[in-house]
């Protein structure tokens, strides 16, 4: 019992802080830069670029303001069944890798959660030429959970201005890998999939 309260607590202990950090750099950028600006951090390969995203991770979008509530409803199910298994890995006293592996990953889907539910509700829109500002509960650009997510993460690693006339669709056109921007919490989740996928496979098989 005392084995499964110590992994309890470093789960949520765990949770809580990647939280914050998510937000912390959610809140910093969504406060201080106005949308599409773009500050070079390493070069040309590394930015804090702030985009605002209405659909999934990495840019991904579903139309419109039913897909984007079909969106956050399914994020909200996907964190309540994560949150489950994870009650269930600490019950059955699996190894802690395996349950840091999927807390993380239930931190990613929380901290993207809290931009649809709440960002609309308490910021004003965020523009080409304004910085978005605090208002009061309930009157900022969006309804609740049609809050757009805070994305500032892009990482342009070659950009070519001319590709070979050759390639098909791309050829004689300038051409980024990796083109898109994301954020800390989106990161999260790959994060702990690639870690389980590398380190846990034979956990789960």
């Amino acid at each position: 019992m005392e084995q499964k309260k110590k992994k309890t607590l470093l789960v949520i202990l765990l949770i809580v802080l990647l939280l914050v950090f998510d937000q912390v750099v959610k809140l910093y950028v969504k406060t201080h830069m106005t949308l599409d600006e773009a500050i070079p951090v390493f070069g040309h390969w590394f930015y804090i670029h702030f985009i605002e995203n209405r659909g999934a991770a990495y840019g991904m979008e579903l139309g419109g303001s039913y897909g984007k509530l079909l969106l956050s409803l399914f994020r909200i199910a996907a964190v309540a069944a994560i949150g489950w298994y994870v009650d269930r890995l600490i019950k059955r006293n699996a190894p802690t890798g395996v349950i840091v592996g999927i807390s993380v990953i239930l931190a990613g889907a929380l901290g993207n959660i809290l931009d649809s539910a709440f960002y609309g509700l308490i910021f004003s829109e965020s523009t080409f030429t304004e910085v978005a500002r605090f208002v009061p509960w309930g009157t900022g650009y969006a309804p609740f959970l049609h809050g757009s997510v805070v994305d500032m993460l892009y990482f342009p690693i070659v950009e070519v201005d001319r590709m070979p006339d050759w390639i098909p669709f791309v050829g004689g056109e300038p051409y980024t890998f990796f083109s898109p921007t994301f954020n800390i919490a989106d990161s999260y989740v790959t994060g702990g999939l690639l870690y389980l996928l590398i380190f846990k496979l034979k956990f789960f098989k």
